[in-house]
């Protein structure tokens, strides 16, 4: 089984997203958390192969919070999602050790997203506004 710890300020998020995740047999949502101080101090207990982590978040945003992940465990995998993805952001990702960046407009990439960075790749798709 696969681990995947998600964290999004909004719970409904959240819960779409571990449904769409545990449609796969192998993925299973092994933690949450709702911002990104709490991502880290929760982290080590989930132990997650893959961590799914909101760009937009109160107290500490996505961002800051994959930049204290990978300097903690360095390699670990990083998905992040955004409501407004841009060319600005995916650079500030890579450079925090984020390894997939997706727009939450188009959910359904969480599927090849996921598998690309499960298998070591990259994944950066910016959907075109209003997509």
């Amino acid at each position: 089984m696969v681990g995947i710890f998600l964290v999004d300020d909004n719970a409904m998020m959240r819960s779409h997203l571990r449904a769409l995740l545990e449609m796969q047999d192998e993925w299973v949502v092994v933690g949450e958390a709702e911002e990104g101080r709490r991502a880290i101090e929760k982290w080590d207990e989930n132990a997650p192969h893959l961590t799914v982590i909101d760009f937009a978040m109160p107290e500490m945003d996505g961002l800051e919070a994959a930049r204290q992940l990978s300097l903690q465990h360095p390699g670990a995998p990083i998905l992040m999602v955004t409501i407004d993805p841009s060319q600005q952001l995916e650079q500030e990702a890579q450079k925090a050790g984020v390894k997939g960046l997706f727009a939450k407009a188009d959910l359904k990439s969480i599927f090849a997203a996921v598998a690309a960075l499960l298998k070591g790749k990259t994944y950066f798709h910016l959907a075109p506004v209003g997509a």
